[in-house]
């Protein structure tokens, strides 16, 4: 069994982590936060509510990365890209699930695997992972007549817009209907915008209270409309597919690896 690390073990999903990390009496070795973080030297089960678990969080920099073999990063861009350095320099293995890349921000995490294993994935969840081929299925038999369109729904505090499952979700149906998402993505409507075109995937999103992460994708055409939908009330079912990608991770070799091979779906068709 690996050795786990978390990297923002004090945000809503470190603190998830580590109490499903800690009931799954998994080996959780390292536990990081930022270097001015007032929470450098508490017990990282006493902040996440699960009890004194003797791990004391300390700033992420090249001597806690070698705390634990396999590093989990919910973070935000731009810290994850100073964590995947200092993974990169110790050959840690990372799962991470950071959404709001930029494109450039992207390449970095492929250029990193050709280094050590990653998985990225926009969500971990197994039922969000399932949903995303059942969108293709349903693509391939309506999406050439029907109005395709994405809602999602997150908390107050998410930053980043549609959600990285969103974009997941249309990729997957554009793909299977060789569109490019560029191309045929509209984002929210305002305003006299004439008739809908066919072609277009539209999204729209929601931020609101405490909503830890609702998504469907609506496939209407004339005289009927199908929805495929996930609503997600636990952030412990990202952080148990998480730790299922950690541990599938092992002795893994460099590459770019998905929650889909993760799950074994990746073939299914």
């Amino acid at each position: 069994m690996p050795t786990i690390g978390i990297f923002g073990a004090n945000g809503r999903m470190g603190r998830a982590l580590v109490n499903v990390a800690h009931e799954q009496q998994l080996k959780l070795t390292g536990a990081t936060v930022r270097q001015d973080s007032p929470f450098i030297g508490l017990d990282a089960g006493e902040l996440a509510g699960c009890g004194k678990l003797g791990l004391l969080l300390s700033a992420a920099n090249t001597c806690s990365i070698n705390q634990a073999d396999i590093w989990l990063d919910f973070t935000m861009p731009e810290p994850m890209l100073q964590h995947l350095t200092l993974a990169v320099a110790a050959q840690k293995a990372m799962v991470i699930g950071v959404t709001g890349l930029t494109d450039q921000q992207y390449q970095q995490v492929q250029q990193a695997s050709q280094h050590i294993p990653i998985i990225w994935a926009p969500n971990m969840s197994v039922g969000v992972n399932l949903l995303l081929h059942l969108v293709q299925t349903a693509a391939k038999v309506m999406g050439q007549t029907a109005d395709i369109e994405i809602i999602e729904a997150h908390h107050r505090y998410k930053k980043d817009a549609p959600s990285g499952t969103a974009m997941a979700i249309g990729n997957s149906i554009a793909k299977v209907l060789g569109r490019d998402l560029n191309d045929v993505a509209v984002y929210g409507r305002e305003g006299i915008t004439g008739e809908r075109e066919q072609q277009t995937i539209g999204f729209s999103t929601i931020r609101a209270g405490d909503v830890i992460g609702d998504h469907t994708a609506l496939f209407a055409d004339l005289g009927e409309r199908l929805e495929i939908t996930h609503k997600a009330s636990s952030r412990n079912t990202f952080a148990q597919g998480a730790l299922r990608a950690a541990h599938w991770l092992q002795n893994k070799q460099s590459g770019l690896y998905t929650m889909q091979q993760v799950l074994g779906l990746a073939n299914l068709s």
